[in-house]
């Protein structure tokens, strides 16, 4: 983003491109939204020895990743884009991730990934990841996506609802992972836990088949052996 005066900011062709795409969204999905909460304790508790056993850092971000996959394929509607007077099915389950870059926020894709071992989605995040922060992601990294992954955790934010892209039925946005007292047997225990919110388009899906959906992520993130 240049400063070309005190009180301009002139804008770059990505963030032009991105205003507008999400401009068109805004005006054209009727978006509704849910909330789910996660415990993720097991993954948390599991990652570091899980990525030096299989030999690649898996991140959270990889299980989030995998499970909307397998959720995809069992309720393919979520992969689906509204055509008018039909509703289009993606090909491939492809899931994007949305990551900062120098230019602006770029969303690269991790094709195919209901068919991938989590140790290979972990291993191609990571490298869009850096393409991403030089600068290097190539169309073919941006094309695809059925579904995206946005989180913004790092930063604090515990939850919040975001936009889907156009050609996308919906978005899922994760927040801070939060320790949370949960009743237990001797009082009470502390647990790993996220909450969810699922943006989709209400043309293609309704509430119930969209709480299906993000109750199956949630299944799988608690049950992480079903995804490994």
């Amino acid at each position: 983003m240049a400063v070309t005066d005190q009180k301009k900011i002139k804008l770059t062709k990505i963030q032009k491109l991105i205003g507008r795409r999400m401009l068109e969204s805004k005006q054209t999905k009727p978006c509704f939204y849910l909330r789910a909460k996660a415990d993720i304790t097991w993954i948390t508790k599991n990652r570091r020895p899980l990525s030096k056993e299989l030999g690649t850092r898996v991140s959270t971000n990889d299980f989030y990743i995998k499970s909307m996959a397998m959720a995809v394929e069992q309720f393919p509607l979520m992969a689906g884009d509204f055509k008018g007077d039909y509703i289009q099915i993606a090909d491939e389950i492809n899931i994007g991730l949305a990551v900062a870059s120098p230019a602006g926020l770029v969303v690269p894709v991790i094709k195919c990934a209901n068919e991938k071992p989590i140790t290979e989605i972990a291993a191609q995040s990571t490298a869009l990841a850096d393409k991403a922060k030089l600068g290097k992601l190539t169309l073919d990294d941006l094309n695809g996506a059925c579904i995206t992954l946005t989180a913004l955790g790092m930063f604090g934010t515990e939850s919040f609802l975001a936009i889907p892209s156009p050609g996308q039925a919906s978005i899922l946005s994760v927040g801070k992972i939060l320790n949370v007292p949960v009743p237990a047997d001797d009082g009470f225990a502390m647990i790993k836990q996220v909450e969810f919110c699922l943006a989709a388009d209400h043309r293609i899906v309704n509430g119930d088949y969209a709480a299906k959906f993000l109750s199956a992520v949630v299944k799988m993130l608690e049950d992480p052996q079903s995804i490994l």
